[in-house]
């Protein structure tokens, strides 16, 4: 497995979306393009990026100073427990009230009342499970 973050893992990550019409479909029907970032609370920049396109992801990798439209947070550990055991719509909803989830840019509140980004985004965190991945070194 690739380590969480790396170029590697956000172009698996690219792929298991991609072939998943449930995200990449369900997002083009909405002409959903975004610079979507992630990493770590404890740290000033993510680590890693992932660009869509009309829901198609067209480059991922290592985060080189792109502006991003969402930039999401946790701490390791509960980016490794999601992508272990995967999160759902309720665990989502509780990992942001609870602030284990932040999203330094980008309006969770909005997104996720609109099912139309709801139910994709829910499932970008289910291929992350798929993908799975290793603590950094």
């Amino acid at each position: 497995m690739a380590q969480l973050f790396s170029a590697e893992w956000m172009n698996q990550l690219k792929d298991a979306w991609n072939a998943d019409p449930e995200v990449s479909q369900k997002l083009a029907d909405i002409n959903f393009s975004s610079t979507i970032s992630c990493g770590f609370k404890d740290e000033e920049n993510p680590r890693g990026v992932f660009v869509v396109e009309n829901g198609i992801c067209t480059s991922a990798g290592d985060w080189n100073g792109e502006a991003p439209d969402w930039d999401m947070r946790a701490e390791m550990k509960d980016w490794l427990k999601w992508v272990e055991k995967g999160i759902g719509m309720m665990g989502l909803g509780t990992a942001y009230a609870t602030g284990k989830l932040k999203f330094k840019v980008g309006d969770y509140s909005a997104m996720i009342k609109d099912p139309r980004m709801a139910g994709p985004f829910v499932k970008s965190f289910g291929l992350m499970q798929q993908v799975g991945a290793d603590e950094l070194g």
